[in-house]
């Protein structure tokens, strides 16, 4: 069945009426937002656009974090017709200005006044642009421009729209086709400029349902909304694939709360990127060092327990009915407490996705009791191609292809996708279009291979691939995701193109390390101090070295330089997902590289 995101989100809003479809948190209570109520808010987000002049298939763009407000204007915008467009709210304002002005958008929704103030530096450079929209107005009680209204007054619009018109916004949503565009999704801009993704309706809903199939999603399953909406990993959750299954979704309060929230919600579903699964690893691993000694003794007999169970599951081989005997006392006695503590105590599933995770990371929380699987996609395919299911996870591989999908390898290892969720293109560029989808294949620019049972493993980013001096090829994503396996590795980049050994530059995981200073009694006063202190070099060869140690000599790295700043995405070292821009790093730091080959330092 394929629909259109307007058409699902009104049959679901008026069948599941006055149960719950979001949650926000106010003043430190909860409070409920019915579908009817979401429903209604996006009807008069809708009708006041169309009011305003919103043509079928023009694009709105909006810039905030998370929240109820963020997703009634996503949905107004494409029962209307338009084309939602999200954009990072950490994006400077260079950037805002090259998004709504690519998109040719005709409407700008900014959260408060820090998004305001990026729109006022381009604010006559976009001539296309009818109103700007702002839905949190603190600070701005005496500002004024005929070009900007209150959230409120665009919604009293909606309102006075709807009462002189009642059946138009109807309208529009009838009037929608399963190949018109719904959203436009801007790359993360990791090889240059971000590129605009087109997604249809078909494709989103056709996604929305497919991610659902082998890991069904159930009545009062619970979400809890933090990557950025703009990207279509979060789209999939907290909007398209709500639509189709109905959960609720919970908006964090802050970036800054997010480990509180997840404790107060214990959301049934989790997902996050590679970072976060890293972190609260770590955060477990810091925490046990610090536990009292029967505390310590009692993790590493559970975690012993669990490791046994999780590599049998893994690897498809029946559990011993002792083995569960012996985890389910571990998951009593231990574990349960533990993911009581992290807000995973009910989590069904979870799902790592966006960039690839150790499996050292997946087998730690599977042995914990939490049901982490992978998957894999790119936002040019609507956001998944292959997915683990929950009962039938494989180490080392993203899952199969999700039903619908095909997946091949091309002779020089390229992962080739096609099905329903492949993007329509990118926005007012055919070159680059033509370039990515050839014959209705996605051509994903992932390096990878199919097993006998079609399961499909990554190994690496076509253009990261490291050919030696002496011609060996290596793919330095495995040995990057060994290295931040390391409670104290946040990020690394691995180098040695052309070169007769592989170097790295490290990121250290800044609050381990720190506490690590503090018990070794390392004084320092600023990051680069700590970075270079010897006892810290000492920390992080260790840690380089004990992956060494399970490496093939050629992929063993010889020399590696801690970091002496933090990567940010402002500086244009990481994308709004942290992803390292691997070309940026290696040219901003291209000194350090040329130190640990011999060259100038």
């Amino acid at each position: 069945m394929t629909d259109t995101t307007g058409r699902i989100f009104r049959d679901t809003a008026h069948r599941f009426g006055k149960r719950v479809a979001l949650r926000r948190k106010e003043y430190g209570l909860w409070h409920d937002i019915t579908w009817s109520q979401y429903y209604n808010t996006a009807k008069k987000v809708g009708a006041a656009l169309i009011s305003m002049g919103l043509e079928q298939g023009q694009c709105v763009s909006i810039i905030g974090d998370n929240c109820p407000e963020w997703v009634y204007i996503d949905m107004g915008v494409q029962c209307a017709g338009g084309v939602a467009t999200g954009i990072y709210s950490t994006n400077a304002w260079e950037q805002v200005h090259y998004v709504v002005e690519n998109s040719e958008s005709r409407f700008l929704f900014v959260e408060n006044e820090e998004q305001l103030d990026k729109w006022l530096h381009f604010a006559d450079r976009t001539p296309l642009l009818k109103r700007v929209i702002v839905w949190e107005t603190k600070g701005l009680r005496h500002f004024q421009d005929s070009r900007v209204m209150t959230f409120e007054a665009f919604l009293e619009a909606g309102e006075a729209a709807i009462q002189s018109d009642p059946e138009a916004f109807e309208k529009r949503i009838d009037q929608s086709k399963p190949d018109d565009l719904a959203v436009l999704i801007y790359t993360s801009g990791t090889t240059g400029p971000p590129k605009g993704a087109m997604l249809t309706h078909r494709n989103v809903t056709w996604m929305a349902r497919a991610v659902t199939f082998e890991n069904e999603f159930i009545d009062g399953d619970e979400v809890l909304s933090f990557l950025p909406l703009c990207h279509i990993f979060e789209r999939l959750f907290s909007v398209f694939g709500q639509l189709v299954s109905g959960y609720v979704v919970n908006f964090i309060e802050s970036s800054d709360t997010v480990s509180q929230n997840m404790v107060e919600i214990s959301p049934t579903v989790g997902y996050a990127v590679p970072r976060i699964w890293e972190k609260y690893h770590s955060t477990i691993y810091i925490k046990m060092s610090d536990a009292t000694w029967f505390k310590r003794k009692a993790f590493q007999w559970a975690s012993r327990i669990g490791e046994r169970r999780a590599d049998l599951k893994l690897a498809h081989k029946p559990v011993p009915a002792w083995l569960n005997m012996a985890y389910g006392m571990a998951h009593f006695c231990v574990l349960r407490s533990l993911k009581e503590h992290m807000g995973f105590d009910r989590m069904r599933v979870a799902y790592s996705g966006a960039a690839p995770i150790s499996p050292d990371v997946l087998r730690f929380f599977q042995s914990i009791g939490v049901n982490l699987v992978e998957g894999y996609g790119q936002t040019e395919g609507s956001g998944v191609t292959c997915l683990a299911s929950d009962k039938n996870a494989k180490i080392g591989t993203v899952g199969k292809p999700v039903p619908g999908s095909e997946v091949k390898i091309a002779p020089d290892g390229e992962i080739l996708v096609k099905s329903p969720g492949v993007f329509a293109g990118y926005f007012n560029n055919p070159e680059a279009t033509s370039e990515t989808v050839v014959d209705g294949w996605l051509y994903s620019g992932d390096v990878g291979e199919l097993d006998d049972e079609g399961y499909l493993r990554i190994t690496d980013r076509k253009k990261d691939i490291i050919v030696t001096a002496g011609g060996k090829n290596i793919t330095p994503q495995y040995i990057e995701n060994k290295l931040k396996f390391s409670p104290y590795i946040n990020d690394a980049v691995v180098v040695g193109d052309k070169r007769k050994f592989l170097a790295c530059l490290i990121m250290i995981d800044e609050d381990n390390v720190v506490k690590y200073a503090q018990d070794q009694k390392v004084q320092f006063s600023t990051y680069r101090d700590l970075t270079q202190d010897i006892r810290i070099t000492e920390l992080i060869a260790g840690e380089v070295n004990k992956v060494n140690n399970s490496l093939a000599r050629v992929e063993q790295v010889k020399k590696f330089v801690i970091l002496p700043k933090k990567l940010y995405e402002e500086d244009g070292e990481v994308t709004p997902t942290m992803k390292v821009k691997r070309k940026f790093v290696n040219q901003a730091f291209a000194d350090l590289i040329e130190g640990m080959y011999g060259g100038k330092t």
